[in-house]
């Protein structure tokens, strides 16, 4: 008995799968590039918009100072309760770290590829330094009045039992507590954060008006930008809900919000400053020209 041929899968059929796939993937591209061009044009519409600013500087007040009263309103077994959880350790703690990492390439892309100039870019990445010399400020302020206003205290099974024991060093080499007005660093931090970035970021608005170069590399930094935004506002919000006083909350924002108006709402539009964003990097329409 005879067999008929058998039929497989000939040298036609693997190319146009490969065709397919290929086809596919383009198609992929295409929708990732749609959506990375079209959330970067809405974000720096909403982050460009001085009205939304404004409101956004009130939200922030919202947060601080009633967030607080949703911990009667929210499971305090969650894990954003904890102060070990995963949010709190690698992003909060180091809430600068990543601020300066993904602002700083924004800034860098944005300030170069607009000028083309080191001495102007590097200028413009000095608002970091002064960040970061705002952020060890304040730091240590907040120790120093810790050290001044607390007192050393023992824990024994009835309670705590006070000493005489003079400053933070000696009550904690005798194995006490150091208790003294803890202002929130944690709630300072996000706060000015959430102020630097938002300002920051806005310039995009403008830099796309121009007509500069913004190819996927920046937008998409730009919406990594926006992500961390967020990513800082809810942090924020657990913060004010699950850990510290209050008084030590909004105190820590007050000054992260006081700590932003010294520099980008005040030194930075002096001429002998590192400037505010977007100055001097954008060319000058004939409007512009006429007008000064």
């Amino acid at each position: 008995m005879e067999r008929g041929p058998v039929v497989g899968a000939g040298p036609g059929t693997g190319a146009r799968i490969r065709a397919l796939l290929g086809c596919l993937v383009k198609v992929l591209l295409w929708v990732a590039s749609a959506l990375l061009y079209f959330g970067s044009e809405q974000a720096a519409r909403l982050l460009g918009s001085p009205c939304l600013r404004r409101l956004y500087h009130a939200w922030l007040a919202a947060v601080v100072i009633f967030g607080p009263l949703l911990q009667f309103h929210v499971n305090s077994r969650t894990i954003f309760a904890s102060h070990g959880n995963f949010f709190n350790i690698k992003f909060v703690n180091s809430a600068w770290g990543w601020t300066c990492t993904f602002l700083g390439g924004f800034v860098l892309l944005v300030v170069f590829l607009a000028t083309r100039r080191v001495a102007v870019t590097a200028r413009h990445l000095s608002r970091l330094v002064v960040g970061a010399a705002v952020w060890r400020g304040a730091g240590r302020a907040f120790l120093l009045i810790e050290d001044l206003t607390g007192s050393c205290f023992e824990p024994l099974p009835q309670g705590l039992l006070l000493h005489e024991l003079p400053d933070r060093r000696s009550c904690l080499a005798a194995g006490h507590q150091w208790r003294g007005y803890t202002v929130s660093s944690h709630t300072f931090l996000l706060t000015f954060c959430c102020l630097l970035m938002a300002e920051e970021a806005a310039v995009f608005a403008k830099y796309l008006a121009h007509g500069l170069p913004a190819g996927a590399p920046l937008r998409l930094v730009f919406l990594l930008n926006v992500l961390l935004l967020g990513l800082w506002n809810f942090l924020l919000l657990c913060t004010v809900i699950y850990f510290h006083q209050y008084t030590h909350k909004v105190v820590g924002a007050a000054v992260g919000t006081f700590a932003w108006y010294l520099t980008y709402g005040s030194w930075y539009h002096q001429p002998w400053s590192p400037g505010s964003p977007g100055h001097g990097i954008f060319p000058r329409t004939h409007s512009s020209r006429k007008h000064n």
